[in-house]
């Protein structure tokens, strides 16, 4: 396997321009009706498929609609509607303190800055980058979830493994009109071609300027 390669400058510019044009049409891929909501989904899809998630919340949001729901909710009750998500009683436990915290302390609205998102349980950058995208239409970062991390390396556009160092290397490098759907047309790129075991790099339209970073 070669050496980690950092892509040129101008070709990143490229890249990105290219993933961009190919992938215009992607959206955020959790399904939401206002900032609750996403609040509560984004905290469920942590190391969960989407699907599962999208699956699983129309019942869900039947029964838990506001802030107040929540916050007081039973845990054994909730935990029934979200079983299937990966470390389901731990997200339990930040979705009702997260809204107990933020009915006390935000008179039940959730916060739509980044300093107050990440004092909440369970709200890590990549989730409050999210939350402020995707239902405030605030853009100041970019969400790096696992297919962000791999293909920011694969690509050549950072060297790191650290999402908050990978987000900072990503914020100097792509222009800032696309922040906001970046993440998202990595994670398609990646679903559709640059796959993790095997990627299918003789049909990807941007073979020519990727360094492959640790393709065999």
């Amino acid at each position: 396997m070669s050496e980690f390669a950092l892509i040129e400058h101008k070709k990143a510019e490229k890249v990105i321009e290219i993933l961009e044009n190919k992938y215009r049409n992607v959206k955020y891929y959790l399904n939401f009706d206002g900032p609750l909501q996403l609040l509560v989904a984004a905290i469920l899809s942590a190391q969960t498929k989407d699907t599962v998630v999208n699956e699983l919340t129309p019942e869900l949001f039947k029964k838990y609609k506001t802030v107040e729901d929540f916050s007081g909710a039973d845990p054994v009750s909730l935990l029934n509607y979200v079983k299937k998500v990966s470390f389901a009683e731990s997200k339990v436990n930040h979705i009702i303190n997260c809204c107990k915290i933020i009915n006390k302390k935000y008179n039940g609205k959730i916060p739509n800055d980044m300093e107050n998102l990440l004092s909440l349980p369970g709200i890590g950058r990549k989730t409050a980058n999210t939350i402020l995208i995707n239902a405030f239409g605030i853009v100041e970062g970019i969400p790096v979830d696992t297919w962000v991390i791999k293909l920011s390396y694969r690509i050549g556009l950072s060297k790191s493994k650290k999402p908050d160092e990978i987000e900072n290397d990503l914020k100097e490098i792509v222009a800032k009109k696309y922040w906001k759907n970046f993440a998202y047309v990595l994670k398609e790129h990646g679903h559709q071609i640059c796959q993790s075991i095997k990627p299918e790099c003789e049909i990807c339209p941007i073979n020519e300027l990727c360094p492959k970073n640790g393709v065999n």
